[in-house]
């Protein structure tokens, strides 16, 4: 029963037999920009623990984003209240705020507005409770620039390298992104939302191991795993890693939060589900060698195809 929920949950990310990069984007029907899942405890745990570790990898933010960050600590705890009351609560009397964490078993007084009266700035202190990476992008001349963002769980790049550059430049190693004009329809899509709209996509790779954190500075602790995998050991160590992104204009600032919760699922489990076995066989087998190469997946795709396609013998 645990397998059939963990699999119902999960956000498999696909349609069809193959895959490119597009805007995929859809309408956000539930308007929620935070999920709470039976890991919650566990990853906010490591988070914390990479907050305390590695301040400057995991959080950055410039000084003009300051209201912006106040808006996102509203907004985020609307949500949160709103739908988890069971979960959390806000006290408010005026700008007297009392921000409670009931699974935590943590409350937190601050005036809101008021930076002084936080433990954190406000993007950091409500990313401390939630799943979620929070990235922050302002609007100016035109263009989006990632000014303030909260990144714990990072698919192969960094924040403290990417912050203040704008939506192109964090794009720009995307193969194709730029010859196929990619980069600019989704920068004119994102100019184009409007608050109340919210909008959500799905975004995925392979990962040789269960890491959350796989950021680019320590790619030598987690790179080194991809060698490690074989057709044999691919159905436990390998996962396949689905980030749930959504985006939401913000009415007051006008910026965009980009919220991003990442799930892991192994091989193994997903193989479990024929559809689903069949489908990421066929994508998987098909898929161009730069997409490949980008996701970091060329040096272990074998091994792993033969993992499927011998499972794919099992089900007939």
């Amino acid at each position: 029963m645990l397998q059939v929920d963990e699999l119902r949950r999960f956000p498999y990310p696909f349609k069809g037999d193959m895959y490119r990069y597009s805007n995929n984007s859809t309408p956000l029907e539930h308007a929620c920009s935070i999920e709470v899942t039976s890991g919650y405890l566990r990853e906010i745990g490591l988070k914390r623990k990479l907050l305390s570790k590695y301040p400057e990898r995991c959080y950055q933010s410039r000084s003009h984003t300051l209201q912006g960050q106040w808006e996102i600590l509203e907004f985020v705890s609307e949500h949160l209240t709103t739908y988890h009351p069971d979960k959390f609560m806000v006290r408010k009397n005026g700008n007297e705020w009392t921000f409670i964490n009931k699974l935590l078993r943590e409350e937190q007084s601050f005036t809101f507005g008021d930076e002084t009266t936080l433990p954190f700035e406000p993007l950091d202190f409500i990313g401390r409770h939630v799943q979620e990476d929070m990235i922050f992008m302002m609007q100016r001349d035109g263009d989006l620039f990632l000014d303030a963002g909260q990144l714990c769980f990072p698919a192969n790049w960094s924040l403290a390298f990417n912050v203040g550059m704008s939506f192109k430049e964090i794009h720009q190693p995307i193969p194709g992104f730029n010859e196929e004009k990619l980069d600019e329809r989704i920068l004119k899509f994102i100019m184009q939302m409007e608050a109340g709209d919210p909008w959500w996509r799905k975004n995925w790779s392979l990962m040789a191991g269960n890491r959350l954190d796989a950021s680019i500075e320590t790619f030598d602790e987690w790179g080194q795993d991809r060698k490690k995998v074989t057709k044999e050991n691919a159905g436990e160590f390998v996962h396949l890693r689905v980030e749930v992104q959504k985006l939401f204009r913000l009415p007051l600032t006008n910026g965009i939060l980009f919220t991003i919760h990442t799930h892991l699922l192994p091989l193994k489990k997903l193989a479990s589900k024929r559809e689903w076995l069949e489908q990421f066989t066929n994508i998987l087998a098909e898929l161009p060698s730069h997409i490949a190469e980008y996701k970091g997946i060329v040096s272990y795709r074998n091994s792993v195809l033969q993992y499927l396609e011998e499972r794919l013998k099992e089900r007939r």
